[in-house]
């Protein structure tokens, strides 16, 4: 017997203005836009009943829309992604919410399965994901956010820093074991994403511009695990070129092992 699909609504926040790349969600990678990748790959996860683009444009709004997807059109002021997808669960029913970033791409998606399994298992309230950190490039890097846990896989802080700081090394390289990154990627309980987004922007997120930090500044426990799957980041337009010929080679690379029906 099938085991059901567990009440799993994903919701792509999509915003047409960024100050570093306008328009990036129908940045074309490949022969599809972006947003499409991120979509079916959250469509394609055996963990996810439902998936939702939120967005402030009527042109991604058309494009979700002409390659089957489902989108919604949301006016008003949401100050971060999760207050985003906090206004979905507003509109409609759903007992769990997943927050997949538009710029993060999975690669298989079962990345999303190695989030959303544990979670609803473990009766947390928020939960996200994180993945060994194995270049000092990304480290150091600002654009890359990194995560510390505590031994029962709570999370104690994310940061744009190379935390933890290893005070020996001048070098600053990624430490196995010890460096994480932490992907764009959360899920919450109903209840939980409503009271994340009725409380005031906290000083850490605001320093950091990291959402996340602020369930962690009012007491929200954050559950992290760790999956060994990829993700594709789009953060700028070079960023677009590189991660499209990326999807290129993996997509000729299935179709060289599918099996011949000759």
């Amino acid at each position: 017997m099938t085991k059901p699909k567990p009440n799993v609504t994903v919701v792509i926040p999509a915003r047409y203005g960024s100050s570093r790349f306008p328009g990036k969600p129908l940045a074309m990678l490949g022969r599809k836009p972006m947003i499409q990748h991120v979509y079916e790959q959250a469509a394609a996860c055996r963990a996810v009943a439902d998936v939702l683009v939120a967005t402030d444009d009527e042109r991604i709004r058309q494009a979700v829309e002409q390659f089957g997807g489902q989108a919604v059109l949301m006016t008003g002021e949401f100050r971060t992604g999760t207050d985003r997808v906090a206004g979905v669960a507003r509109a409609r029913a759903g007992r769990f919410f997943v927050d997949l970033q538009g710029d993060e791409i999975p690669v298989e998606p079962d990345l999303l399965a190695d989030l959303i399994e544990p979670f609803v298992e473990c009766g947390a309230e928020m939960g996200t994901l994180k993945r060994a950190i194995t270049s000092g490039e990304d480290l150091r890097n600002p654009a890359v956010v990194k995560v510390v846990t505590d031994q029962q896989g709570r999370a104690l802080y994310f940061s744009r820093a190379p935390i933890p700081l290893v005070r020996d090394d001048p070098d600053r390289r990624a430490t196995k074991g010890l460096h994480y990154i932490h992907l764009g990627v959360y899920i919450y309980t109903r209840e939980a994403l409503l009271k994340l987004a009725a409380w005031p922007t906290g000083v850490l997120e605001e320093a950091e511009k990291l959402e996340q930090l602020r369930a962690l500044e009012h007491g929200m426990s954050i559950r992290v695990w760790e999956t060994r799957h990829e993700s594709l980041r789009v953060d700028t337009p070079a960023d677009a070129v590189t991660v499209g010929e990326t999807l290129r080679r993996l997509e000729s690379d299935r179709q060289a092992q599918a099996p011949s029906r000759s």
